[in-house]
């Protein structure tokens, strides 16, 4: 595995190291003892799937709030994606700054996401899947997200959104009309 840290502390992109022969590759997407060799302690508390029909499709952004704030390392296995995650640490140099980066079935990438960060993704293709290993269980009380055209975020996504969710659609810009949303995720910090 390669893993490399983003411009973001704490997030990293894993990149398989293929070995190739005339059958194909095989490469590592997850070891517990490299990632601990790169700082990341993570446990796997539960594996979900996405499975997104047409190109154009958003999921996110969403993030859980401490004490159920979720680590989570995200791979294309199908298709592919244009993934988002948001660094939500008030202390942090990097606070409300993003980063993004292709992952899909072709080149194998995964991104490492620390707690605290909101995360979401647009689809490339039609058919598109997405596999997560996450170091929480959800907790649907300490759920939240961003809005994905918050002005304040600015993400240039790089095709038309034509499919997302009432929920997704609706997150509330961080503030509107002098109610900050800072206050809140400052709850953040305390992870």
């Amino acid at each position: 595995m390669i893993v490399t840290e983003t411009a973001l502390a704490g997030a990293y992109t894993i990149d398989v190291e293929r070995h190739e022969d005339e059958r194909g590759h095989f490469g590592r997407v997850f070891c517990t003892d490299e990632f601990a060799a790169h700082g990341l302690h993570f446990t796997v508390a539960q594996a979900s799937l996405s499975y997104n029909r047409r190109s154009g499709t958003l999921r996110g952004m969403h993030f859980q709030f401490p004490p159920d704030a979720e680590t989570k390392y995200v791979r294309c296995t199908r298709g592919a994606i244009f993934d988002v995650i948001i660094d939500l640490r008030p202390e942090s140099p990097t606070y409300l700054r993003h980063v993004s980066a292709i992952l899909s079935a072709n080149n194998s990438r995964g991104l490492y996401i620390p707690k605290r960060f909101a995360h979401g993704f647009l689809t490339l293709v039609d058919d598109t899947e997405v596999s997560y290993l996450i170091g929480e269980a959800y907790a649907p009380n300490a759920s939240g997200g961003l809005n994905y055209a918050d002005p304040l975020l600015a993400i240039a996504w790089p095709l038309p959104i034509t499919v997302i969710s009432e929920r997704d659609r609706n997150w509330a810009p961080i503030a509107v009309d002098g109610d900050d949303r800072l206050a809140r995720m400052d709850l953040l910090a305390s992870a």
